[in-house]
């Protein structure tokens, strides 16, 4: 499938490392111009040793007003990947309010303060676009000690709903991908044990977690005028754990 991106100014959160960063190299190779928004600039200044064509942007998420603004300096905007997560594990009953706020910050109010920015000056041009927002499977599935990120992905979900109805009008489509468990570095570190990895594999008919290109792959094809008439839909990348 031959998807090009010449032209559009591509904004990608969380892109400094894992699955946001492959996503922001994948869509530099198609030829988008790739903004880069992290908050550790020492993952930023590697992302742009491997491609210096994109565009570094140095900003905490959980600061609302200094996002707004460093979007803001960087628009217009004309495609959008909310990919920037958190997780952080604990039992329902040990879970704090400090780690529920600072979960539901990056993971959900990020989402709706960048896409506020982005999707306003979009309506202002008057021109079309597409939004990707990063959830998970856990979205739809509860998962031992995933109490708060259980619950701010099924948020992500709800408000890429409510987007997509909002924004359509407009011709803004809003679109989420709900990955599975993702063999990034972090990935890999996180599910090294064996006995829990093999646990979970046994839940996923093809038998095993997904690989990165295959994330990004859907990432690119919603973004895509390929999916023109995709609007509003979770699209699980989870080798069929949520069928079972």
């Amino acid at each position: 499938m031959d998807i090009n991106f010449q032209g559009k100014r591509i904004l990608v959160t969380g892109a400094g490392q894992g699955i946001g960063k492959d996503i922001a190299l994948r869509l530099s190779k198609h030829k988008g111009k790739v903004i880069a928004l992290s908050k550790t600039s020492e993952h930023l200044n590697k992302l742009i040793a491997e491609d210096p064509e994109i565009i570094p942007v140095c900003v905490d998420l959980r600061n609302w007003k200094a996002t707004r603004q460093a979007i803001e300096n960087v628009l217009p905007i004309d495609l959008l990947v909310n990919n920037a997560g958190i997780v952080h594990l604990s039992p329902f009953l040990d879970a704090t309010p400090e780690d529920f706020d600072l979960i539901f910050d990056v993971n959900v109010k990020a989402i709706m303060n960048v896409s506020q920015v982005v999707a306003k000056n979009m309506i202002e041009r008057n021109v079309a676009g597409s939004i990707v927002n990063m959830s998970s499977q856990a979205s739809q599935a509860a998962l031992k000690d995933h109490t708060i990120y259980c619950s701010s992905k099924g948020a992500v979900d709800m408000l890429t709903k409510m987007m997509a109805l909002e924004l359509g009008p407009h011709q803004i489509r809003v679109n989420a991908v709900n990955p599975t468990v993702v063999l990034t570095e972090m990935g890999k570190l996180g599910w090294s044990d064996k006995d829990k990895a093999s646990n979970m594999i046994s839940k996923i008919p093809l038998g095993r977690f997904a690989e990165i290109d295959e994330v990004t792959d859907a990432v690119v094809y919603l973004l895509s005028e390929r999916s023109s008439m995709i609007n509003g839909i979770i699209l699980p990348v989870d080798g069929g754990f949520l069928a079972t």
